[in-house]
């Protein structure tokens, strides 16, 4: 079987280069980069993917060793017919990683054509640094290297307020599109980039806020072999999801003209405010799943559908979900418990094998932007914590500990200042300061969570049951 590429597969199409996409993983690739190929065959679009490695380690070079090209598969169930496709995207064009090719990353600024800038780099990616310098090659941080970009194409092109860029991020961040243009900000100030830059940026490029909402369990290791049979091809980057899509994407009509992704037949809406489709899919569907995670891999178990579908793990999964995290919204109860229903159809889609650990990157930011709204507004209007989200702290807190789950070396993957800060917590042996100091930890949360009356103490109860007894029995004392 031959290697995918361009020349073992000539039918892969070459389009113009259009968007420069911060991010190689799965979940770009199975929703950002489908849904250009689907608007590519849907319309006159005709765009490619430039994508840019954001982080020193990454994936760039397996994408340009097949030319960009991969395949998808698509399951579900789609107006009760079963659907199970295998399609070969072709927008991606090229990879590039800037931390070693920065003047080519650079040279993406001068191609005239380019118009759209996506990314999804975590939530951990949207951040000023005050220690990026315009010098650097290139800036750590997202939103700096962004900007040496930006400052590049407006010196490359004079100041011309048609090459502005139009700029999604994808990051699950509410306003993620704000947040992203006041880090901007924060460097036009930093590095002195004069009242020019600031108005061609303010002007000519928009910066808009989306939400999405598709879920990608990304490479399907135990279908991958049968998948390649039926592709025709060895594919080194299958990728999985689900047929559900939803990109919510808070701009004005003129923005929907330029991208067509609504023209398409796809689920892309085009809004005046992303607010309430961000906060109910966040708090319903990613809320659960940053808890369902831990807590079902310390239970034994290594999907989301084998979480729900488990007596105990899913009668926990339902605690979360309808009495702590659904009540802490303001939407009609109807539509909540519909939007909900939706979300445990989706968990349980038998075609789509999600393993919670592919979840659990950088789970305290998740945590934090997910799950601790939630659970403040809850002990807001009930009175007391809700003791399934505390659980789900705990299981982050004890799978960050690190170890063995059986034969299963635990893998930790996070920020770096996280994992230190939880591997000397641990070190200490004393459990009542691993969850002091996870909760004092300002650094993650911007506050001091040991100020929340009570969460200090059942914190470290949950993890002194834990430690004890196991996770299913910690599960059992809340139900």
């Amino acid at each position: 079987m031959e290697r995918l590429n361009r020349t073992s597969a000539p039918q892969a199409k070459r389009y113009t280069e259009k968007v420069i996409q911060f991010g190689e993983g799965n979940f770009l690739r199975a929703f950002i980069d489908w849904i250009i190929w689907k608007t590519n065959q849907k319309t006159d679009f005709n765009a490619s993917v430039v994508v840019v490695q954001p982080i020193e380690k990454g994936m760039v070079d397996w994408l340009n060793e097949q030319d960009g090209l991969y395949h998808l598969n698509l399951q579900g169930i789609d107006e009760g017919k079963t659907v199970d496709s295998v399609d070969l995207i072709d927008v991606i064009s090229r990879g590039l990683n800037p931390y070693r090719e920065f003047d080519e990353y650079l040279k993406l600024a001068e191609q005239p054509e380019m118009r759209f800038i996506i990314s999804n780099t975590t939530e951990a990616g949207i951040a000023f640094d005050p220690a990026c310098k315009l010098s650097d090659a290139p800036a750590s941080s997202y939103p700096g290297k962004l900007v040496q970009l930006l400052y590049h194409r407006y010196e490359f092109f004079g100041g011309d307020k048609s090459k502005g860029f139009i700029i999604f991020p994808c990051e699950l961040i509410f306003e993620n599109g704000k947040h992203l243009k006041e880090c901007i900000r924060q460097y036009i100030d930093l590095w002195n980039l004069g009242e020019g830059f600031r108005d061609w940026f303010e002007t000519a490029c928009g910066v808009y806020s989306t939400l999405v909402d598709r879920i990608v369990p990304g490479y399907p290791r135990d279908t991958a072999a049968q998948l390649c049979e039926r592709a025709g091809y060895d594919d080194h980057l299958l990728d999985k999801a689900e047929i559900f899509h939803l990109w919510v994407i808070e701009a004005p009509a003129a923005v929907a003209e330029e991208f067509p992704a609504d023209k398409a037949g796809l689920h892309v809406l085009f809004v005046p405010s992303e607010a309430p489709y961000h906060e109910r899919k966040v708090t319903l569907l990613n809320g659960p799943h940053t808890v369902l995670s831990p807590v079902g891999y310390l239970s034994g178990l290594n999907t989301v559908r084998e979480c729900c579908e488990d007596e105990l793990i899913g009668k926990y999964v339902r605690k979360v979900m309808y009495d702590e995290l659904l009540p802490t919204l303001n939407l009609p109860e109807e539509e909540l418990l519909k939007f909900a229903g939706d979300v445990l159809d989706r968990f349980v889609n038998p075609f789509v094998k999600h393993f919670v650990t592919s979840i659990m990157l950088n789970s305290f930011p998740k945590f934090k932007t997910r799950d601790l709204p939630g659970l403040k507004t809850y002990l807001e209007r009930k009175g007391e914590l809700p003791k399934g989200l505390v659980l789900g702290l705990a299981g982050i807190t004890t799978y960050y500990k690190g170890g063995k789950r059986g034969e299963d070396e635990i893998v930790v993957n996070d920020d770096e200042a996280i994992k230190s800060l939880l591997t000397g917590l641990w070190a200490g042996g004393d459990i009542d300061a691993v969850a002091k100091g996870v909760l004092g930890a300002k650094f993650i949360w911007d506050e001091d969570l040991n100020a929340i009356p009570g969460l200090t103490e059942m914190l470290a109860a949950d993890l002194k049951l834990i430690q004890a007894e196991g996770m299913r029995a910690a599960v059992k004392s809340i139900l």
